[in-house]
């Protein structure tokens, strides 16, 4: 019996050869983790699930989509604009998190106490003498706790000022969502109207190939036959051929445009949808906004500028940071303890306190925490006399651009016109049987050339007529705008603001 007792003393551990043990297996679990990459089916998984999850819960696409609704759509499920939102939601979280920050301390704490032995101890007077008996004040096993409020002055200091920065940064994200909104429309209008041409434009030449082939096929015939000379059919060739190449060359430009306006709206880039083509009027487009105050909008409202100026308001913030740091810290404390120790006379008690420290060496590093600010408040004025450059040049650009193209437009309404009225000419000849098919076939696809040529220079026209109010940074739905509405609200919200503005096509 005294061998089976001695020999499970050996084997029982001591408090720190358990501590050893534990701290050898968090090693050996540490050193266990190594790069782990995705399996082939979690990848598969999660293809799927972005797939399915990148358009769901939109509203269907129901009927023909106008200028508007493709805008209401954008502003409701674009992915880029969706980012920013949330972009916006993160700024503001981390504006709570800095207000939490300014509040005192509220800390509780928990002790448990045990030990394998007495905890006596021998005292020992002035002049030497050693008390015979050692002596406790504290059991074996003891529980401990408190509840402590403790506030810091200087912390709180500090904390507000990093609050009012995390609000200024919250306001620059909320003008990055604006400038990336003002991009977005822009886009949304120019690649609906290159959608425009381009089905208009497809259409036509579909409805014309069969015949624009056979028309070259019956001139090379001609030629061989000998019944016109080779340079006449040559040249009647050229010329068809010359069109189709313009054509092409169109359509390549104008292929994507519809593919992009269904990635603007948040569409599968496959999806099929149909749009509504309204009329290309040149008088249903006025500005109504007066050149002279152009540049001072864009001045006042471009969230560059206002981007800049949250920014310098950040570092004239942050001037102040070190000034505090400079100063003594106070902390004042107040708490309730507990003690489960018998030997206490009292197991439970209040205590409160002031704490005060001072870091000398801050004195030392103000002067170069003082000079960074200066440095970057420099940058950020430079920065803002860029970006105000920047900014009236774009105004004047936009302005100089959308009277170009608007007179760009008018003559290429004026050549599709004039065309249109040779193509009735020609047709008229044709049913009399004066004009051969030959000039008919080429004065079509001429007319068709003409018609895409005043569509791109709309589109073109309409792109600067946008480009006019993003550059001088008006909200593309001129105010607050619930995005939580149906597509159609959201579409006869944008239609009238844009009307006001002085589009008059849809």
């Amino acid at each position: 019996m005294k061998q089976t007792q001695s020999t499970h003393r050996r084997v029982r551990l001591s408090p720190a050869g358990m501590l050893a043990a534990l701290a050898m297996t968090a090693v050996l679990a540490g050193c266990t983790v190594t790069p782990n990459e995705l399996a082939k089916e979690e990848i598969a998984a999660n293809a799927a699930d972005l797939q399915a999850r990148v358009t769901a819960n939109q509203e269907p696409v129901v009927g023909k989509i106008t200028l508007y609704d493709a805008m209401a759509r954008a502003l409701k499920y674009n992915l880029d604009y969706r980012s920013e939102i949330y972009a916006r939601a993160l700024a503001d979280a981390k504006l709570n998190l800095a207000r939490a920050d300014m509040l005192p301390g509220l800390v509780g704490n928990a002790h448990d106490s045990n030990r394998d032995n007495e905890p006596h101890s021998f005292s020992e007077t002035l002049s030497g003498l050693r008390s015979v008996e050692p002596s406790t004040s504290r059991e074996n096993h003891t529980t401990a706790g408190d509840l402590t409020f403790s506030w810091h002055i200087l912390d709180f200091g500090l904390s507000y000022i990093r609050a009012r920065q995390a609000a200024d940064r919250s306001l620059i994200a909320e003008e990055q969502k604006r400038k990336v909104i003002n991009r977005i429309m822009e886009d949304v209008r120019t690649a609906y109207w290159r959608a425009v041409t381009a089905d208009r434009l497809l259409a036509g030449f579909h409805r014309l190939e069969g015949r624009t082939r056979f028309a070259l096929e019956n001139s090379r015939r001609l030629q061989r036959e000998g019944f016109t000379s080779p340079l006449a059919a040559l040249t009647y060739q050229r010329e068809l051929v010359d069109i189709r190449r313009r054509i092409a060359t169109m359509t390549r430009e104008l292929a994507t445009a519809k593919v992009q306006l269904a990635a603007l709206m948040n569409l599968d880039p496959s999806a099929q949808y149909a749009l509504v083509v309204p009329e290309r009027k040149l008088a249903s487009l006025e500005l109504k906004i007066d050149p002279r105050d152009m540049v001072r909008l864009a001045l006042e409202n471009r969230p560059e500028l206002r981007e800049v100026a949250y920014k310098a308001r950040i570092n004239r913030q942050e001037a102040e940071a070190p000034l505090l740091e400079l100063l003594p810290g106070v902390q004042l404390y107040a708490g309730w303890n507990f003690d489960t120790n018998d030997f206490l006379l009292n197991n439970h008690w209040l205590g409160w306190g002031a704490k005060a420290s001072w870091n000398l060496m801050r004195l030392f590093t103000y002067p170069v925490k003082k000079q960074t600010v200066a440095a970057e408040a420099e940058l950020i004025d430079a920065q803002a006399l860029a970006t105000t450059m920047a900014v009236m040049t774009q105004v004047e650009v936009a302005r100089l651009r959308y009277q170009y193209l608007r007179r760009a437009a008018g003559i290429a309404r004026d050549y599709h016109s004039i065309q249109a009225q040779i193509l009735g000419q020609v047709r008229t000849s044709a049913s009399v049987e004066v004009a051969p098919e030959q000039s008919l076939i080429r004065e079509e696809m001429n007319t068709l050339v003409a018609s895409a040529e005043y569509d791109v220079a709309y589109a073109d026209l309409q792109n600067a007529f946008a480009a006019i109010y993003s550059s001088v940074g008006v909200d593309p739905w001129g105010g607050d705008l619930d995005l939580g509405t149906d597509v159609a609200t959201l579409s006869a919200r944008l239609r009238s603001v844009w009307r006001e503005r002085g589009d008059l096509v849809n």
